[in-house]
């Protein structure tokens, strides 16, 4: 891959995501890298419209704004960015690509998914099937103490292999 490790995003780095997102799109600028400036340019060009907060109009009228800064959270990126990483992936799968220099990018700033491996040690350790009505039951604590980096289908996959 022709970009440099100095791009990404990991939560040991103690700075937020917004605040890397927008340090290594400087460096991008600087340095002339197109393709990295353009998949961080679309990241932050949806902010405005993914990454809003609910408010009630003066007329009772519900709507949204869009967050500022300082009330963005990596959680709302990382959300962004994966949805961002779904629609390049069903891109790829129309074009019969298996990835491309984009989707790095993007996959560079979420968390580093847990493995199944992972996922099954911890349910083994805190899950006891027996108190849900079914296996399916259980995703929700294992899914809340994963967060983002526990795939759904992986914690799917662990449980049927638990129950059966």
């Amino acid at each position: 891959m022709s970009t440099d490790t100095q791009y990404g995003w990991n939560p040991a780095l103690g700075m937020t995501l917004l605040a890397k997102l927008k340090s290594d799109l400087k460096a991008a600028m600087l340095s002339k890298n197109e393709t990295v400036k353009g998949a961080l340019r679309i990241i932050i060009s949806e902010f405005p419209t993914k990454i809003t907060t609910p408010i009630t109009l003066e007329s009772g009228k519900k709507s949204t704004r869009a967050k500022r800064d300082d009330e963005i959270t990596d959680d709302d990126i990382i959300s962004l960015i994966m949805g961002l990483c779904k629609s390049e992936r069903q891109t790829l799968e129309y074009k019969k690509e298996t990835t491309s220099e984009y989707l790095e990018i993007l996959e560079a700033y979420l968390p580093k998914m847990a493995t199944e491996e992972e996922i099954t040690a911890w349910a083994k350790e805190n899950i006891d099937l027996s108190q849900f009505k079914s296996p399916i039951q259980a995703m929700g604590p294992i899914m809340k103490h994963f967060g983002k980096s526990a795939d759904g289908n992986v914690v799917k996959k662990v449980l049927a292999e638990m129950a059966g």
